[in-house]
């Protein structure tokens, strides 16, 4: 499964994926797909089995345009995106 970590700010996201990576998970920094209707911006995206680690890292951050986090899926052709309790 793949996750996106959804911000508001490019900034942010940046910064999320530096402090994801000094922990060891595995991410890169991709734009925001439409279907997370933030307009512009960045998301990470990083391998679901990770998520806990993720989140816990998240919550040492305190950052303030964190959307979401959303599981990436792909049907009849097109991405959608589930979003997943934080």
């Amino acid at each position: 499964m793949t996750v996106l970590a959804v911000f508001r700010s490019r900034a942010q996201s940046v910064d999320y994926a530096q402090k994801l990576m000094e922990y060891g998970v595995r991410c890169e920094t991709v734009p925001a797909p439409k279907e997370a209707r933030i307009g512009c911006g960045l998301c990470v995206r990083f391998d679901g089995r990770v998520l806990t680690r993720a989140k816990a890292i998240l919550h040492l951050g305190g950052y303030s345009t964190f959307k979401g986090f959303y599981k990436m899926d792909y049907q009849a052709g097109g991405l959608v995106l589930y979003p997943l309790p934080l």
